[in-house]
């Protein structure tokens, strides 16, 4: 989906800054974000595709003004909330008692526990795929197309021509794993695409980026 989120190539936002001695949290929250995160995905709650389309679902203000790991907060919740495990009144509940007690232990839920999917092994949904529609060194060609689901086609190398570099084999598709309609595996690649073909004469001279995509992202180029 098009969306705030999808940065890529945008202009206005600045160099990436880099502190070499930065920690990894800077603030004791973040890691218990991450803590709960990982028991989430690990009890089934939520996969690795509806993760990243929560971020997506955040108001544009919302995305621009928050920290990396407060979008992370906000996709834990919003997830957990669309698979019953918490509701939006208590999560206001619960914040709202830490605004008059930030020393408030924790609370167990009084609602019943979500039923667990199966953790997600990315690596185990090959079965069944055809052989792969492309081999290293052809040449493909990206599809200009903008879906309003989730995609992990960025919006700068749509309708971009590209080189086959590597065949990573049977992947589960995000695009539909993210909303719920199944895990679809598709072969997924390592395309190498050169700077001018995605920014035109403002790339670097000589420079080439690759990006893993799906079979459905890319069609034959033409001679």
């Amino acid at each position: 989906m098009n969306g705030v989120h999808d940065m890529g190539g945008m202009h206005g936002f600045g160099p990436i800054l880099r502190d070499p001695n930065e920690r990894g949290f800077h603030e004791e929250w973040e890691a218990h974000v991450v803590a709960i995160n990982t028991l989430s995905r690990g009890q089934g709650l939520y996969n690795i595709d509806e993760f990243r389309y929560g971020i997506e679902c955040m108001a544009p203000a919302e995305y621009l003004r928050s920290s990396y790991f407060e979008r992370w907060l906000a996709t834990v919740e919003h997830n957990l909330v669309e698979h019953g495990a918490l509701t939006t009144a208590e999560i206001d509940a619960r914040v709202e008692l830490l605004r008059d007690d930030p020393d408030a232990s924790p609370q167990q839920g009084d609602g019943p526990a979500p039923s667990p999917r199966p953790p997600q092994q990315r690596s185990e949904a090959t079965a069944g795929v055809p052989e792969p529609r492309f081999a290293v060194g052809d040449h493909v060609v990206t599809r200009n197309e903008h879906p309003t689901h989730h995609t992990r086609l960025p919006r700068y190398a749509r309708g971009k021509r590209g080189v086959i570099q590597r065949i990573h084999g049977p992947a589960i598709f995000p695009d539909t794993n993210a909303h719920g309609l199944g895990e679809n595996p598709q072969v997924l690649y390592s395309v190498r695409f050169d700077g001018n073909e995605l920014w035109g004469d403002s790339s670097e001279p000589g420079e080439q980026l690759y990006l893993d995509l799906w079979e459905s992202y890319l069609t034959p180029a033409s001679s």
